[in-house]
């Protein structure tokens, strides 16, 4: 059932519990550390590599396992099936992204101190938006990845699109692509402030 326009604003206007105040600090701090931490994992199995290669995606680096060299092997197979070598300098996302998730931890500790149900919408929607911008940016990049190949490349495959969640095989590769720490932070950004939101949804809008 649809709120009326005065209902709907009275419910913006309605103050935060000290409960959701705490929630939204807990935002900020998750966003802060999100920063830190490895947000995506991609994974490669084969015969010849059965330890397996694997790639730790953070907000403004890559970097290979075992000492970074697993970057360096994955480049040689790319090259040998005609894909672009993965470069930090190509994700130019990189040298933004740390920058928009302190903006946001920012955006919800004002929220927190403002007090007000609006101000955890409007940081709850901007964060949507930009999960799924993220995401739908992440998946396109793979996309490009896996179809722009080199056609004189040693060795020729079908285009391809490196799976985003999940595993998959390729040739005689088994990639799997999860999120990691840092990741799972970010997805649980929206449900502390929907759980914020919950909790003050009975205050007093005229308090």
């Amino acid at each position: 059932m649809k709120l009326s326009r005065p209902r709907r604003h009275l419910f913006l206007r309605r103050p935060l519990t000290p409960v959701s105040r705490l929630l939204m600090l807990a935002v900020a701090g998750l966003l802060v550390a999100a920063i830190f931490l490895p947000l995506w994992q991609i994974h490669l199995v084969a015969p010849q590599y059965r330890e397996g290669l694997s790639l730790n995606i953070y907000s403004h680096k890559l970097i290979g396992g075992n000492g970074g060299q697993d970057l360096v092997e994955i480049n040689g197979l790319n090259h040998y099936i005609g894909m672009k070598p993965l470069v930090q300098e190509d994700f130019v996302e990189m040298k933004w992204l740390p920058f928009a998730l302190g903006i946001f931890a920012l955006l919800a500790l004002r929220a927190g101190a403002i007090g007000r149900m609006i101000s955890l919408v409007d940081v709850g929607v901007l964060f949507l938006y930009f999960g799924a911008f993220s995401l739908g940016n992440f998946y396109f990049r793979l996309y490009r990845y896996g179809h722009d190949l080199n056609p004189r490349a040693p060795m020729t495959i079908e285009p391809f699109t490196p799976i985003l969640l999940g595993s998959q095989k390729i040739a005689n590769f088994v990639q799997t692509s999860l999120p990691q720490s840092g990741g799972l932070l970010l997805a649980a950004c929206p449900l502390l402030i929907a759980a914020a939101m919950w909790f003050s949804r009975n205050e007093d809008p005229l308090q």
